[in-house]
């Protein structure tokens, strides 16, 4: 196998050293100065030329900041190799797929074409929150699943007459993938939202939860709102324990404890943002799909 180097912004470093460690590849950390305008200057370790070279860099909140650093260190990275793997565990500005309001940009797109003039050969993400911004992708781009990971992690706890909640009907499909690996029942939430304000409804109909734990499923949880409206709902049908399993916790302006305050026991994440409730660590499912 072709000698590996691997690349990290500060957002995903300890997510990338798991990953040059298991692909005994060469880990070059990158050199990140913020100046006080906002401005970042970016430096990089000696590369191994003629490397397959990964740059692990997930565009979490601050989201613009992150996606510049992780363009430049692509271009960067240019310089040594032509093959060029970059890994976005958590892709931003996945929810702008499409045109919802008129006039709206369809971000993603820009984004797409801004990698690829960079330098990206191929891009892995992880559980991006919309298969159709794959579509606005002309280089190759996978997209790996961490269910099978969090899945393994609640087999390990102890949750009594279990039952997968998908928050809302546009993330059936992964709820429920989850279900059958996990071997329980399966119900889906109906949720409004205004598109406009941001404001969220449950209209699912009453339901008996008595004695049964929860676990809503969801890729990425950012303000909390949808989760603390699911939960208050869900314990007003009786619902007894209820946890939270995502890939990406970004969980900004104090989402943790309004989901907490809500009712819910416990949030399972994955380690592609960095934080307290990244449990579920998926270097081995992303160094799987280099090899």
């Amino acid at each position: 196998m072709a000698k590996i180097s691997v690349i990290s912004g500060n957002t995903s470093r300890g997510l990338a050293r798991r990953i040059a460690n298991k692909l005994d590849a060469t880990f070059v950390p990158a050199q990140i100065i913020k100046f006080p305008d906002g401005e970042s200057k970016i430096t990089l370790g000696k590369i191994p030329k003629k490397s397959i070279i990964l740059v692990v860099q997930s565009t979490s909140p601050p989201v613009d900041t992150n996606l510049l650093q992780l363009l430049s260190m692509i271009s960067q990275a240019r310089k040594f190799s032509s093959k060029i793997y970059t890994i976005i565990p958590y892709m931003g500005y996945a929810r702008q797929d499409r045109e919802f309001l008129g006039g709206e940009i369809i971000t993603i797109s820009v984004i797409a074409k801004m990698l690829e003039s960079a330098g990206a050969k191929k891009i892995i993400v992880v559980d991006i929150h919309s298969k159709i911004a794959l579509k606005h992708f002309k280089v190759k781009i996978e997209n790996i699943s961490a269910i099978p990971k969090l899945v393994n992690y609640f087999k390990k706890m102890k949750i009594r007459n279990p039952l997968v909640v998908s928050p809302d009907a546009g993330g059936i499909i992964r709820a429920k993938e989850f279900a059958r690996q996990f071997n329980s029942d399966l119900i889906s939430l109906k949720k409004q939202r205004n598109r406009k304000t941001g404001k969220v409804k449950i209209q699912s109909p009453k339901m008996n939860l008595k004695n049964r734990d929860l676990i809503l499923v969801d890729d990425m949880i950012s303000s909390g709102g949808s989760i603390v409206k699911a939960t208050q709902f869900l314990k007003k049908q009786g619902a007894g324990r209820i946890f939270v399993a995502c890939t990406h916790a970004i969980l900004i302006d104090n989402a943790e404890k309004k989901i907490r305050k809500a009712g819910v026991k416990q949030i399972i994440s994955t380690n592609t943002i960095h934080g307290k409730t990244a449990k579920v660590d998926v270097s081995d499912i992303i160094a799987n799909s280099i090899k």
